[in-house]
This record gives structure tokens, sequence and C-alpha cells, in this order.
């Protein structure tokens, strides 16, 4: 099986243990007024030239923490063999980086909330997993420049359509958000009276919510649509009201990667990179996909599913 597309190196990912740059005002602007979407190119923004004057953990190496559970961020797509592959706009723009910088590309897959314990301990250099930088976090971790905007969604059953019309009728209900997540936040201030459960992968959520065990879910809007075209059984209920400041790559406090980071996310904008990362992204999630962890042979431990 082929196992090492875009150097990810699973071996060496599975025995890894489990920041805020100052946004420009116009950027933090941009940011809550944008349609959800790749983020605009700053006014005037040209090509920069990528700072050299920067160091990674290993050596010519870029190790990259995401969880591949958030179709189109980050997830696997199955190829005509049947085999998962790492795919995702995060992922394309963790290869940009690589790329960029003069560096090996190393993702390690793991679990959402482990990302930013894995970055803190120094384990590895970034963590690209839709991030939003949001102050609580920025007081331990830098963040680059914003990428990408995207909204909220409450997600429930298809079924439940006229069951469930508001907040209200999830009292003492099971509502699911993964854990650790800026959607964990927006369940405890949208549905207090809910029995919030927290799911470490988003594919748990959806299962959960399939089978009744959730009556609803909060969830990124593009990864929400991204699901439901695989599970046509659920649906978005309706938008849920949050003021983002949108997705950014996140790093130790103090990293000297950041100035390079931001140059490279600068040039995916000017040149219309990340617009194409997205449209390839959201192509692969619409076809048959795998999102979670593989096991320590490299391979997936449920069914992938398909359109």
């Amino acid at each position: 099986m082929k196992k090492n597309v875009l150097a990810l190196v699973l071996g060496s990912a599975m025995t890894v243990s489990m920041g805020m740059s100052a946004f420009a005002e116009s950027t933090t602007e941009a940011a809550t007024e944008a349609a959800p979407g790749v983020m605009k190119a700053a006014e005037g923004a040209t090509i920069e030239e990528i700072p050299t004057d920067f160091t990674t953990i290993q050596e010519g190496k870029l190790l990259v923490a995401t969880s591949p559970d958030f179709a189109p961020y980050e997830f696997y797509s199955i190829d005509d063999n049947g085999d998962p592959q790492l795919a995702g706009f995060d992922i394309s723009l963790a290869q940009r980086i690589a790329d960029d910088l003069g560096l090996e590309l190393q993702v390690v897959p793991m679990d959402f909330d482990g990302i930013l314990m894995e970055l803190q301990n120094g384990n590895v250099d970034l963590g690209i997993s839709g991030f939003s930088p949001e102050p609580e976090r920025a007081e331990i971790f830098d963040f680059s420049d914003l990428y990408y905007y995207g909204g909220q969604s409450f997600v429930i059953r298809a079924a439940d359509k006229d069951k469930y019309t508001s907040y209200d009728d999830f009292k003492g209900l099971p509502v699911g958000a993964q854990t650790g997540s800026i959607q964990y936040t927006l369940a405890e201030e949208n549905t207090p009276d809910a029995n919030i459960t927290g799911l470490a992968k988003v594919t748990d959520i959806i299962t959960e919510l399939e089978s009744g065990k959730l009556e609803g879910a909060f969830i990124e809007t593009a990864v929400a649509e991204s699901y439901i075209q695989n599970y046509p059984d659920l649906m978005i209920a309706w938008d849920v009201p949050y003021d983002s400041m949108g997705s950014a790559v996140a790093l130790q406090k103090g990293s000297n990667l950041l100035p390079a980071v931001n140059a490279v996310i600068n040039n995916c904008l000017v040149d219309g990179s990340m617009d194409k990362y997205v449209a390839e992204a959201n192509e692969l999630a619409s076809g048959k996909v795998y999102e979670g962890q593989l096991d320590e042979n490299g391979e997936m431990m449920t069914e992938a599913s398909t359109e």
C-alpha cells in the first residue's frame, strides 16, 4: 500500500507523543465581514520573498500536526486502488509551506485536542487543522495571518426537520461538538441546558448523530456540507452566528517560523493557489473518503464513505 503521499511518514508520526501574531486591524475586519471562503489578499499585496532565518525541530523537515477528520480541511481521499491518501486544503497549504521553505513535509495525524499540546511541548513545528486564533489560544500560541474564513452550522437528522426548530427544543437532549474546538464553546453558549457531549473526532459526532445517540451537533459549515454530501440523511438546520476570525496556522509562542509562514500564506492568496487548494479539496471530499486515524500499519480502521 502506498503510504508516503505528501511525505506522510506514518511510522515516525505514530511515535511522536501526544500562538498569535499581531493581526492588522484591516485583516480582522475583513475576516469578520467576509463570506465563507478563501481570504482575500491585502490590497496592493505582491509576492513576498520567503525569509530563511528560521529553525525547525528536525533539520530539513517540517513536522505538521493535523486531525484528518475535518473534510475539506484535512481527510483521507480514497484513490482508485482503495488506498487512503491524505488530502484537504490545509494539507495542500502545509505542503506549499514546506516546499517554499525548502523542507520535507512530515504530517503527524492525531486527535484535534492533542495538536496544541504537542505544539506547546515542542514536538511539532506547526498545527494546521482549521484553527481559529481565539484570544485565549493566542495567549499561549502564535498564529499566522488568516487564510480561510468559515461559518458555523447546527446539524440534525433530515427526518427531524420539523421536530427541531430552535435551540429551546434541545433542553436535556444530547448535543455533540468536537472536544477542544470552537464548536464546543458554541454548544455551551447556545444550548446550555442540553446534555453536551464532547467527542474527539467529527466522524464520531456524525456516527452518533446518525444512530440517534445525538440529536444535534455544532460543526464548521464547510465540514458539515462535506459530510452531508456523504450522509444525505443529515442536514444543516441553521447557521450559527459567530464572529469568527477565520483559520490560521498555529505555532509555538515565539517561533521564528512565523514570518516565513506568513510570507507563504500571502503568496498563496496573491497567486490564487489557495482558491485552487480549496476547489481541489472540495472535489475530493465529494468522492470516496475516510476521515479519522489510520492504524499503526497505515490501514483504515473503518470503511470509507462514499458520496
